[in-house]
């Protein structure tokens, strides 16, 4: 998947830091800690202003990030896509149209391999891996299961979001406006 060149995925918590990233040139996003009764209000505001926001399901607060939720925010929302670290939540928005990214908290490597699998039976559009400071990590997942990598938490330098996207990330997630700054 190309992001026209986008190399980080701004991830807002706030309507005001989602008002700082209206003033780049990112296209592309992801919106953190929404309440359910605005999220639709959100995403139309977000379209109003040709943004292509993933809506981080498990987040939500008022709802389970489970299959019921990506389906209700599917239908209500309709984000550009989800992240969850739910199996049931990934194939449900896939099933009703939404692109998907299966978040992969990855601490050892009995974690990697029970990502592998669960990346296997899900068959997200993509992948985020957490930590995203770890490049062997990115590069073990990219090849093995093919799908391209979102790299996120702990990165803070420009130096470690080169590293990432060296390793085979796509982009990178982060809420730190100095690494927005950067790269627009």
């Amino acid at each position: 998947m190309n992001f026209h060149g986008q190399k980080i995925l701004p991830a807002v918590r706030t309507m005001k830091e989602f008002d700082k990233m209206l003033d780049t040139p990112f296209e592309y996003g992801v919106f953190l800690d929404l309440h359910v009764g605005m999220v639709k209000s959100v995403f139309d505001y977000a379209r109003q202003h040709k943004k292509k926001m993933f809506l981080h399901l498990d987040l939500i607060h008022g709802l389970t990030g489970d299959e019921h939720a990506a389906e209700f925010i599917a239908q209500h929302a309709k984000p550009y896509g989800i992240i969850s670290t739910k199996g049931s939540a990934i194939m449900k928005a896939k099933q009703k149209g939404l692109l998907a990214t299966q978040r992969a908290f990855i601490i050892d490597s009995s974690a990697l391999e029970r990502s592998i699998k669960l990346i296997e039976r899900t068959d997200p559009d993509f992948i985020e891996v957490l930590p995203g400071v770890v490049p062997k990590v990115i590069k073990t997942l990219h090849e093995q299961t093919g799908k391209p990598i979102f790299a996120g938490g702990l990165i803070e330098t420009k130096e470690e979001v080169e590293e990432a996207l060296e390793a085979g990330a796509c982009a990178i997630t982060t809420s730190n406006r100095e690494l927005w700054k950067l790269y627009y």
